[in-house]
């Protein structure tokens, strides 16, 4: 079952892509799947090996969001906690990962699909994606921590408009807002992943962990506190092995020949 909905390769770099397999329904997301999903982030959260993870979508999306065809049988009140507690938590995980995650969005992420990308820390999105959070069509909120993802990207205003509308926008509006990183070519949005995994293979894994540690304080912790846990953790690699390396190899090169 772990195979089937989701698929994972792993590079020589120890950069790993988890695919989205399901394309006959764009990747909607069915219970198979959210297991499967689950499954693999939990399994990537145990691995220190892995150095960065790409997360797009087989064929011409990336994400449909719940796969209502199944999802809607499963109508009782302790369904829906499974169904927002399920995906919610695979989700924290996937944010809280102290390496770096980047959505390769290669077509329409649309629901729990933009969830999905929004809770990664990257989003390279290909020129024909599409993107929004169509849930209030469905008398329904987002469940998975977009809505929390969406207000710190864009902000209030933006975040409320897309949310309480349903809009979906284009890629060069979510570009315009801060909602993704960069615009490539339709059929380039992994490949372009790819190529930002292999510059961040290069740099010191460590370094890039405590990084996103210290990103992450400054949006969880007090003002005083982040500040207090970012001085800490620059001390620390301040006196590490990485940083005198790098530092002599610096002053070396400005040497005199």
């Amino acid at each position: 079952m772990m195979a089937s909905t989701i698929h994972i390769e792993q590079d020589k770099n120890h950069n790993v892509i988890l695919t989205l397999n399901r394309p006959e329904t764009r990747n909607a997301l069915n219970w198979e799947m959210m297991e499967a999903f689950a499954h693999n982030i939990e399994s990537i959260s145990r691995d220190n090996t892995i150095r960065v993870l790409i997360i797009t979508g087989k064929g011409d999306a990336f994400c449909a969001g719940g796969d209502l065809l199944e999802l809607h049988n499963y109508a009782s009140h302790s369904d829906g906690e499974r169904l927002a507690t399920f995906m919610g938590d695979a989700l924290s995980l996937l944010f809280e990962l102290p390496i770096p995650v980047i959505a390769a969005i290669n077509g329409p992420a649309i629901g729990g699909g933009a969830e999905i990308a929004l809770a990664c820390d990257l989003r390279i999105s290909s020129e024909n994606a599409l993107i929004g959070f169509p849930q209030i069509n469905l008398a329904l909120t987002p469940a998975w921590g977009g809505a929390g993802h969406l207000v710190y990207l864009i902000g209030y205003q933006h975040a409320y408009s897309l949310l309480s509308s349903g809009e979906i926008i284009d890629c060069q509006r979510a570009f315009e807002i801060g909602l993704i990183n960069n615009i490539v070519a339709k059929g380039r949005a992994l490949e372009a992943a790819i190529n930002i995994a292999q510059k961040l293979t290069s740099k010191n894994s460590a370094t890039l962990r405590a990084l996103k540690k210290i990103m992450r304080a400054h949006r969880t912790h007090s003002a005083s506190e982040a500040r207090e846990f970012e001085r800490s953790i620059f001390a620390e690699l301040w006196t590490s092995e990485a940083h005198i390396m790098e530092s002599t190899r610096f002053i070396k090169q400005k040497e005199p020949q």
